[in-house]
This record gives C-alpha cells, sequence and structure tokens, in this order.
C-alpha cells in the first residue's frame, strides 16, 4: 500500500509539474520574437539613415530648400529642410513637372518670361512672346531653341500628357500680307511651335494649336507692359483619357 501510494504521489507530482514545460516554451519564443523585433527596428533606422543621407547629398548638390521638415542634426551638413513628399517619394507627377519647368527657368534667368500654373486638373506654361517671336513675326527667335529643347525634355519624361498650345497676341491692330489679323498671326505662332517640337520627336498626336488673337488678355492692354504679358503661348498640359 505505501509503495502504491508514493507511486500514485509521484506520477500526481509529474502531471502537475507539466506546465513549466509549456511556460518555458512560451518564454523562449517570446525573447525569440523580441530579438527578432529589435533586429528588425535597428535594420529599418540604419536604412532610414541610408535615405536622408542621400536625400541630404541631392539637396547640398541643387542648392534648393525643398519644404518644410527639418532633418535631424547630421555633422557636417547644413541646415537644410526637405518635405514628407521628399522623404516618401510621394511627390505628385503634377508637382514634379511644374518644379522641373519652373527649376529650369531660374538656372536660366527666365523665371518671368516662363511661368507655370495648376488649375483644374491642367498644367499652365505660359512663355512670353517676345522671348519666342519678334513683333509682328512668326518665326522663332533663336533665343526659343534652348527654351523649347529644356520643355521637350520635361514633355517626354510625361507621356502621359497631351499638349494644347494657344497663341495669344494684345490688342493691336495687324494687317499684312502675311498676316490680315491677330486671328491669323497667333495661330500660325502656335502651329510654328508644333512644327518645332514634332521636328525634335514629340508625337504629334499629343499635339493641338489653337490661335485666340486678343480675345483672352492675362491683364488689360492698357500700358505697354500689360501688352507685353498679353503676347504669349500657352502650354496647357492635361492627362490623357484612359480607357477602362
Amino acid at each position: 500500500m505505501k509503495d502504491v501510494s508514493y507511486n500514485s504521489a509521484f506520477i500526481t507530482y509529474d502531471d502537475d509539474a507539466t506546465w513549466l514545460i509549456t511556460y518555458a516554451d512560451l518564454m523562449t519564443l517570446l525573447l525569440v520574437f523580441f530579438v527578432l523585433l529589435y533586429s528588425l527596428a535597428f535594420f529599418e533606422k540604419e536604412k532610414y539613415k541610408a535615405k536622408v543621407e542621400a536625400i541630404i547629398v541631392q539637396i547640398e548638390h541643387d542648392r534648393e530648400p525643398k519644404g518644410v521638415l527639418e532633418i535631424f542634426d547630421t555633422p557636417g551638413t547644413p541646415a537644410s529642410k526637405i518635405s514628407i513628399e521628399d522623404i516618401t517619394g510621394l511627390r505628385s507627377r503634377e508637382t514634379t513637372l511644374i518644379k522641373t519647368i519652373n527649376r529650369f527657368a531660374q538656372k536660366t534667368g527666365q523665371d518671368k518670361s516662363i511661368t507655370t500654373q495648376a488649375e483644374q486638373g491642367k498644367i499652365i506654361i505660359t512663355v512670353s512672346g517676345e522671348t519666342l517671336f519678334s513683333s509682328g513675326s512668326a518665326d522663332l527667335n533663336p533665343s526659343a531653341f534652348p527654351v523649347f529643347n529644356q520643355m521637350i525634355e520635361t514633355f517626354d519624361a510625361f507621356p502621359e500628357y497631351n499638349i494644347n498650345i494657344k497663341g495669344h497676341t494684345d490688342n493691336i491692330p495687324i494687317s499684312t500680307r502675311a498676316f490680315p489679323s491677330n486671328w491669323e498671326l497667333s495661330a500660325i505662332r502656335a502651329t510654328t511651335v508644333i512644327k518645332y517640337l514634332v521636328s525634335k520627336g514629340v508625337a504629334p498626336q499629343r499635339l493641338t494649336a489653337t490661335g485666340y488673337g486678343d480675345i483672352m488678355p492675362q491683364v488689360p492692354n492698357t500700358t505697354d507692359e500689360n501688352r507685353a504679358r498679353n503676347r504669349r503661348v500657352e502650354f496647357v498640359l492635361e492627362k490623357k483619357e484612359t480607357n477602362n
């Protein structure tokens, strides 16, 4: 009887202690889990630092302030700012296109002759007529070629946009054999621009030309300065319609 009681007690003791094995396994798994989390967190941190250091190098190269988010202090780097979009890569194509044109205009000193704006889902690039054409002429000035060549590079990088080229004049009447009115002058100027773009490889299917004469002034034609603003060519970029 004593032996049986002893054996029963021994067996009961083994059954009560089995939870220790499960508990030890659980603790081991939790330890491995937290070690893994720590390793992943350290890896992402190093990756993030590498990305930000690459952005800092780009900022130093471009010498252009980027936006609203302070970069954390890094020895040997200037105090610069970047936007959330620069870090995450979520900047929209529209914003990138506008920034590309504006950067070119600033670097070439033509930021007063070339302006951009977004309006109702369209991007409008306005180029001063004096940059492109002489008074009363539809022949491109030599100064127009670098402008167009840079714009063509941008258009090639954004093939999802169609381009409507709009010619505008001031309200001073013209009446020549080639151009009976401002309507013809503005239309032929827009067509001249299209011909140049096509000659440089822009797909003609993306392009349209319209002449508006003096009926759509930006500002009243009351001064020489205002009339100069109204003499312009607009590149209206609109995304192609996609068939679902």
